[in-house]
């Protein structure tokens, strides 16, 4: 089918559309068709809440059912794998969920037939079962869960939360890793953005996009037969420091409207330079350059000059240091007040989490220049606290990188002693320490963060769960995995004779003798691409594959990220 300029097979592509129902007529001809006697039973099922028959693919799904006001609601899936809402209600009863896309008479009644689109799953957590969606979790320790692989992730992901008893953000993707619906559909060229770390990247490279994981990952909690606690993350929403940096930022928001937890990314606006400047009388000017109003300045100079003791450290910045630190983060703030103002609007009065992260780092300073003192987050926190704004989570950086184990000059010690005067400082404010880049980090730093906090943390991760997908893969279907391979090879082939020393070294100890493996570097960094890629047309060239797959890939699949999920909630909550 084609959507814009896009053509593609929405049952084979899933997290792409803002909505698992795409063929209204078929969904018509599919209910029209079922027999009465099956009809009649499934109403009788719903209204005692016992298990929900199936029937030629029409399949009804138990952990959906919900009752509101003398109606009967539930999720089901179709013969084509659409999804649609079903509600039974008595006749001429007023929907609970707005213009039904079919409605048929029942001997008690009738069956009314509602897309499973955004608008309508955000209005059946509304007004039906709150519970049952996904929610702002604050303080909750979990595991932030990046999706790359959208519905071949989740049935691991809810089934480890529910053996080991963790909560998750189990729907979370970055601005890199998506793409806009509007914008992909055009089926125009991606956008350009910077990989902390890595370097230039092409956009949307999972092929996804912020409306359709929110919608396909939510569809997968209704289908759970359990309610379990899970939020859904809008990911380093990053805000550039050009001219239009603001309003991406606000679009992206947008696309994101029904998510729950929002991490606002620093990064590229941060000024780094601020706090390296060992000059006092340089270091002094930020203060002036930054806060142009007198009376601002004083009230900023007296809140922070004031003295205080946090957590047991010292906090009283002299002029030079506060210039230092204004000069870094004063944007930032700014800026986070703005989006703050802007989520609550779109909001309208739904809770949700919102994260200052700082983490990363643009690539002309080094990794280990920029982490985060005990002072900044202080001063931060402190900003955060008289601007009054919502935020429940922050995310310092703690030396982790991507790709790589903690590899800091301070070692496990150092690691150690900064979560643990970070974690005390943000509990004195009420607010998460959150881990970024975490996926390469091994047992040693895993146990470090868990002792630190106690585990009382967000852990997230991203990268593993494609990488054990293709791990799986190599095993159950090896042809696409080589494909798969070789294009990660090209790709760091490529770099490295644009003049990529990342790439060189990637491809450095490769051995040519050995069987292809996802643990070769080059595929472990550079793989991220072929999943998603789109050729000249904007039309994708290999998505569909990924979601075709065998019975038994999928098992395995499943299998093994359970394994992996469960190993981390044992080390670190």
């Amino acid at each position: 089918m084609k959507f814009k300029n896009l053509d593609f097979d929405p049952a084979r592509n899933p997290a792409v559309l803002d909505t698992a129902t795409w063929d209204a007529p078929a969904v018509c001809r599919c209910l029209n068709q079922l027999p009465q006697g099956y009809v009649g039973s499934l109403v009788q099922a719903a209204e005692n809440r016992r298990k929900l028959p199936a029937q030629n693919g029409f399949t009804p799904y138990d952990g959906s059912l919900a009752g509101k006001d003398g109606k009967t609601l539930f999720l089901a899936g179709m013969p084509d794998r659409q999804q649609i809402f079903v509600e039974l209600a008595p006749q001429q009863s007023e929907s609970v969920m707005g213009t039904a896309l079919h409605q048929q008479k029942l001997d008690s009644g009738c069956l009314r037939a509602y897309a499973a689109s955004a608008q309508n799953l955000d209005r059946f957590f509304r007004k039906v079962a709150p519970k049952k969606g996904p929610l702002a979790l604050g303080s909750t320790p979990r595991l932030g869960i990046g999706v790359r692989m959208t519905t071949s992730c989740w049935p691991a992901i809810l089934k480890a939360m529910d053996q080991k008893k963790f909560s998750s953000n189990m729907i979370q993707n970055s601005v890199r890793e998506l793409n806009l619906m509007p914008k992909l559909l055009e089926a125009g060229a991606p956008e350009k953005n910077y990989a902390c770390g890595f370097g230039t990247i092409e956009t949307g490279y999972t092929g996804s996009t912020f409306e359709g994981l929110w919608v396909y990952g939510v569809l997968e909690g209704l289908k759970y037969p359990k309610d379990l606690p899970y939020g859904a993350d809008a990911d380093h929403i990053q805000v550039k420091r050009d001219p239009q940096g603001l309003d991406r930022a606000k679009r992206v928001i947008d696309s994101g409207r029904y998510y729950t937890f929002y991490t606002i990314d620093m990064a590229d606006i941060l000024g780094y330079q601020a706090m390296l400047e060992k000059d006092s009388a340089k270091a002094i000017a930020f203060f002036g350059q930054k806060i142009t109003d007198s009376s601002l300045r004083k009230e900023i100079a007296q809140y922070h000059q004031q003295g205080r003791t946090i957590a047991g450290i010292r906090y009283q910045p002299d002029e030079a240091a506060l210039g230092r630190l204004v000069g870094k983060f004063w944007d930032s703030l700014r800026i986070m007040e703005e989006l703050a103002r802007y989520i609550n609007s779109l909001k309208d009065g739904q809770k949700f989490d919102l994260e200052f992260a700082m983490d990363e780092h643009p690539p002309e300073v080094p990794a280990f220049d920029c982490l985060t003192t005990n002072e900044e987050v202080l001063f931060v926190l402190l900003e955060i606290q008289r601007r009054g704004l919502p935020v429940t989570h922050i995310a310092p950086n703690f030396g982790a990188e991507k790709g790589l184990d903690y590899r800091c000059p301070d070692g496990l010690d150092g690691l150690e002693k900064r979560i643990v005067a970070q974690f005390g400082i943000a509990e004195e404010f009420g607010v998460m320490l959150d881990f970024h880049s975490a996926d390469d980090l091994t047992a040693g730093p895993r146990r470090v963060i868990q002792k630190a906090t106690g585990g009382k943390h967000h852990f997230k991760i991203s990268p593993m769960l494609q990488l054990l997908y293709a791990e799986v893969l190599s095993e159950v279907h090896p042809d696409l995995f080589k494909e798969w391979w070789q294009d990660a090879q090209a790709y760091a082939r490529r770099e490295a004779e644009a003049g990529s020393a990342f790439a060189r070294q990637c491809l450095k100890d490769f051995d040519p003798q050995k069987a292809p493996s996802r643990h070769d570097l080059f595929f472990h960094h550079y793989s991220f691409a072929f999943v998603g890629k789109r050729g000249p047309d904007g039309q994708f060239l290999h998505r569909h594959r990924f979601y075709d797959l065998s019975p038994a890939f999928y098992q395995a699949y499943e299998d093994r990220l359970v394994r992996y999920l469960s190993m981390l909630a044992e080390e670190l909550f």
